[in-house]
């Protein structure tokens, strides 16, 4: 059951097949052979088969941070999500919600669900852009305005919500 995938380079690595690691049993994709492709790299053949890159000088060590600041991203997005559901749902669990809480639960809890969608999209595009740069080694990574704006928003959203629970809080 043991195949082997030979590289650019002629020489020939053996690996077996994995249900769990590789269910669809595909081909990683070596990047080097799809660099003059004007098709993006994720979209290469095969499109669920990992992709290759030549180890040169930090490249590993690159690609692993990429996905890790991805990882970050989506973990944001998970925790705006809860709170999101938190917020709609948690007016809803005392015995009567007063008519404040009722018209600024659903508002504020589409807010933080658009914003976990937000930082969903921008973790993915951010990921998706500096694997394309990778492939064509040309990556300069940075944070963009554009990430700077999606967590500025946030940061506004977050403290705005926490004004406003304190200044409606209920009083006993």
């Amino acid at each position: 059951m043991a195949s082997s995938v030979s590289t650019s380079t002629g020489s020939c690595v053996p690996h077996r097949y994995n249900p769990i690691i590789n269910p669809i049993h595909s081909k990683p994709a070596l990047v080097e052979e799809h660099v003059e492709d004007q098709q993006h790299i994720l979209l290469s053949r095969p499109l669920f088969g990992a992709l290759l890159f030549q180890n040169t000088s930090s490249d590993a060590r690159d690609h692993c941070a990429n996905e890790r600041t991805f990882l970050s991203w989506l973990r944001l997005s998970m925790y705006l999500s809860i709170v999101a559901v938190a917020i709609v749902i948690s007016f809803h669990f005392r015995e009567q919600p007063s008519s404040l809480e009722r018209r600024m639960a659903l508002p504020l809890g589409v807010i933080f669900w658009l914003l976990s969608l937000t930082c969903l999209g921008n973790g993915f595009f951010n990921y998706v852009r500096t694997v394309m740069k990778y492939s064509r080694k040309a990556a300069l990574v940075q944070s963009g305005w554009k990430t700077q704006v999606v967590i500025t928003i946030i940061g506004t959203a977050i403290l705005g919500s926490c004004i406003l629970f304190l200044s409606t809080g209920r009083r006993a």
